[in-house]
């Protein structure tokens, strides 16, 4: 090391013994302790004789670059780190396995979404991808082709997903967390189905909806309001009123639902499109509270309302 220095110029000895060997005094052996000391810090031999010989130097900038270039490669072994945990999840057989794997992992991140969706299609095979991976890119993927695949996969992973995704749902960002729903929608479940019922308080309302109509088709009565909420602003209103329709097969829903279409009917602020769609949900709702309903309505000030009133009256009377 000593002889690398000396040939660097990074450090000369005083002088030499009679027998040959180098002398260094000690100013020359506390110039190698700063030497090291640089070093430690990342800086490169050329960099540690500028920072020694030139006056002039100014640290700041190249340590700036060092923190720079330092989380750089910890960036880059952390997803190594990852992608080594994440072959390890998948219990590989032998080498070859691990090579379908590295190939399958390749693929999800690709920029091609044809890529993405056969290695997502594909991930269900006898070296599946693991499910951390699948998770990961399920709530990045903005191609709704490759994301149902992803979804679909997920579902077919096992209940391993779940803890994941509901990590998705504290995601500061909106998209991430509805994803997340989507994802949990697919996972026929009791914990899935208590995830999308705390989905349905979140912050933002496209989230809410999404939660409300995978609820919905499991018959669970808190996604009524959010349903009805979405009829009324004609957001997804034909999915919705399908799920009132679905949750209407429970007579005492099928009341509550009733109530809840009419008494918005009520309000003097609702637009009159937004009755329209209100009278046509009232249609698959059945029981006594929905035609006492339907034959107040035939009267209503609204002809639009009066008549589509009036004409599902006469289909639920003809049956």
């Amino acid at each position: 090391m000593l002889r690398h220095y000396e040939s660097l110029g990074l450090v000369r000895p005083t002088g030499r013994t009679e027998a040959g060997y180098r002398e260094y005094s000690s100013e020359d052996i506390r110039r190698i302790f700063h030497i090291e000391s640089l070093r430690s810090l990342g800086l490169s031999l050329r960099e540690v004789g500028r920072a020694l010989d030139d006056p002039g130097f100014q640290p700041s900038e190249l340590v700036d670059d060092l923190i720079r270039q330092t989380r750089g490669r910890i960036a880059g072994e952390m997803e190594l780190l990852t992608r080594l945990r994440r072959i390890g999840a998948a219990e590989p057989a032998d080498w070859e396995d691990v090579l379908q794997i590295v190939a399958l992992l390749q693929d999800l991140g690709s920029e091609s979404a044809g890529k993405r969706q056969r290695a997502a299609l594909s991930s269900v095979g006898e070296v599946p991808v693991p499910v951390e991976a699948l998770v990961e890119a399920a709530l990045s993927e903005t191609d709704p082709n490759v994301a149902g695949a992803l979804r679909w996969a997920l579902a077919r992973s096992g209940d391993g997903g779940l803890a994941l995704l509901a990590e998705g749902l504290g995601s500061p960002v909106a998209e991430v967390r509805k994803r997340a729903v989507q994802s949990i929608a697919e996972m026929p479940n009791g914990e899935a189905t208590a995830l999308l019922q705390e989905a349905l308080a979140d912050a933002d309302i496209v989230v809410r909806r999404c939660a409300a109509l995978a609820l919905g088709a499991r018959g669970v009565a808190d996604a009524v309001p959010t349903l009805i909420d979405m009829i009324v602003e004609g957001t997804n209103d034909v999915d919705a009123a399908d799920a009132l329709s679905a949750l209407a097969s429970d007579p005492v829903l099928a009341d509550q639902i009733a109530t809840g279409l009419v008494d918005r009917l009520a309000h003097g602020t609702v637009e009159s499109s937004a009755r329209g769609r209100l009278t046509q949900a009232l249609a698959d709702i059945p029981g006594i509270t929905t035609s006492r309903a339907l034959a107040d309505l035939s009267h209503d000030e609204d002809r639009a309302v009066a008549l589509t009133a009036t004409y599902i009256l006469k289909l639920r009377n003809a049956r």
